[in-house]
């Protein structure tokens, strides 16, 4: 049924829709819709549904917030399914296949020398030879080269004789130099590492030395030898070049700061200088204890300068801090023992004595039950735990009264001290000293070991008074020396001289003097000339 467009009121709604009694519209052709034909299948619809659809899924939700939710998952399941597909397509870690190396051999190599380029000055003997031609004429002889400058070094251990050999010297010109060397110093004296100059000439006669024309080397720090002929054809004649040289002592003072050790090394001592600063004055105050941020340190040390430019630091002469308001610590070295005294000619260690070997005390002094034999005995001394090989030092002063095996102690070293004082040092790998020996505080005399009735590697520190053993932590030692006489006034007027030093002065450059000014300047031709030649 249709409904025609001219039906417009209600009263003919019903007829007009075909409604109870009413009659059929008759319609027209050109009135009728014709029916539309619908495509069985579209992609772009079907693409639109999916686009559609996918985008209500939100398959790569944010999987930071709503842990654990079913959204969640299936952004989880998203992130692992991508990524299996990128293992999927991860590439093979297989090696990859290279060409083989090309084989090298005798022929190629001698090839490959060929189209080497080496300088001649060097002494090259590559390349490859032109054909000859009837314009060729063999050389009876190659050529040398009229000079060889060179510098040889002497080793630890070497010769001064020996070095001069390897470097290319005749046997007569060895001989000479060694001669005339040994005539201005020992040749004991020359230090290893020393550095040599030396400049060779042409040869006499084929198979034979080159001459030696000029040898030069820094004797020691003040004296510099060199060997040479005054003519081309004349004798070799030794030159000795005296080196100026100032040994002012060189003073450091500065404030102690946050490190006493730090503080000394930015005023520009040396690091071996400082170590001996803080070991000398750690015998006289606690450096934990007894320095302030505010005290000042001073000490002085043995220098010298060269006018050439070298310088040369050497042991520390004079220690000393001011703490303020206490008492200050001035301590200079005396003596061939090179000992510190107190500005009061008194020498003293406050220190009472040195540990045998840094580390704890893992057995005190007392009744035991002993870990080998299992029963209850007498410890008669102290057990330090150290590691195997740690240097075992002299607690003060004494000589060696023993040194070698004794039974249950092992290697074992006893040491007679001052007052009826003996020790005894135990289980050691390997001792330094013999019997009769005198030793310093804090000289090695041993290294730590096993040796002996002993579990493992440690020190076993006996201490005996009048032969009786006792506790060796109650026994503190003082040890004095005292000046007096000439000597006190001698050692009192080198330590005023000394803090007369004032500080950083020795740091300074010494001004050349018109001398070695003259000397530095060239000699023109001229002057050359008419300079008579040294007769010596």
């Amino acid at each position: 049924m249709f409904t025609s467009h001219g039906d417009s009121n209600e009263s003919m709604g019903e007829q007009a829709t075909g409604g109870p009694g009413a009659s059929a519209a008759a319609l027209s052709l050109d009135q009728v819709l014709p029916r539309i034909a619908l495509p069985a299948f579209s992609w772009a619809a079907t693409r639109d549904r999916v686009s559609a659809r996918l985008h209500t899924l939100d398959l790569a939700p944010d999987l930071g917030s709503d842990i654990g939710s079913g959204r969640w998952f299936r952004g989880l399941g998203t992130f692992v399914g991508l990524s299996a597909v990128a293992l999927a397509f991860w590439p093979d870690f297989a090696p990859l296949e290279a060409a083989p190396p090309a084989h090298v051999d005798d022929a190629v190599r001698a090839e490959y020398r060929s189209q080497m380029i080496m300088p001649l000055a060097l002494g090259a003997d590559s390349g490859r030879h032109m054909g000859a031609t009837a314009l060729v004429e063999p050389l009876a002889e190659a050529p040398e080269r009229p000079r060889i400058e060179l510098e040889a070094t002497l080793a630890n251990g070497d010769a001064f004789e020996r070095m001069l050999r390897r470097a290319g010297l005749g046997s007569d010109d060895t001989r000479l130099v060694t001669d005339m060397v040994g005539r201005a110093m020992p040749l004991s004296d020359i230090e290893s590492g020393t550095k040599v100059d030396i400049v060779l000439g042409r040869r006499t006669g084929p198979g034979e030395p080159r001459a030696l024309e000029k040898l030069a080397f820094r004797a020691r720090f003040d004296l510099e030898l060199s060997v040479a002929r005054l003519d081309e054809s004349g004798p070799l004649t030794l030159i000795r070049k005296p080196i100026r040289v100032d040994e002012t002592p060189l003073r450091i003072r500065g404030v102690v700061g946050d490190s006493l050790y730090r503080s000394a090394r930015a005023a520009g001592a040396p690091a071996s200088a400082v170590q001996a600063y803080l070991k000398t004055l750690g015998q006289y105050v606690n450096l934990d204890r007894d320095i302030r941020s505010t005290d000042t340190f001073d000490f002085i040390l043995a220098h010298r300068r060269a006018a050439t430019g070298e310088r040369q630091a050497g042991q520390l002469l004079f220690a000393g801090i001011d703490r303020g308001e206490k008492p200050k610590v001035q301590l200079m070295r005396w003596g061939k023992d090179g000992q510190f005294y107190e500005a009061s000619g008194v020498g003293e260690q406050r220190g009472g004595l040195m540990a045998p070997v840094p580390g704890r005390t893992t057995s005190r002094y007392g009744m035991r039950r002993h870990p080998i034999l299992g029963y209850r005995r007498m410890h008669s001394g102290l057990d330090y735990k150290a590691s195997y090989g740690t240097p075992i030092v002299a607690v003060t002063d004494g000589r060696v009264l023993s040194a070698g095996r004794a039974g249950g102690c092992g290697n074992a070293v006893k040491l007679r001290h001052g007052g009826g004082i003996d020790t005894r040092y135990c289980h050691m790998s390997r001792m330094a000293v013999s019997a009769g020996q005198a030793v310093r505080r804090g000289q090695v005399i041993g290294y730590v070991g096993s040796t002996g009735l002993s579990t493992g590697a440690h020190l076993h520190y006996e201490m005996y008074r009048g032969g009786r053993a006792v506790d060796p932590s109650s026994v503190k030692y003082v040890t004095r020396a005292q000046l007096s006489g000439a000597e006190l006034q001698r050692f009192r007027q080198t330590l005023e001289t000394l803090r007369q030093v004032e500080a950083g002065a020795a740091l300074a450059d010494l001004q050349p003097t018109a001398n070695e000014v003259a000397s530095e300047e060239p000699l023109r031709e001229i002057d050359r000339a008419d300079t008579p030649k040294a007769l010596r």
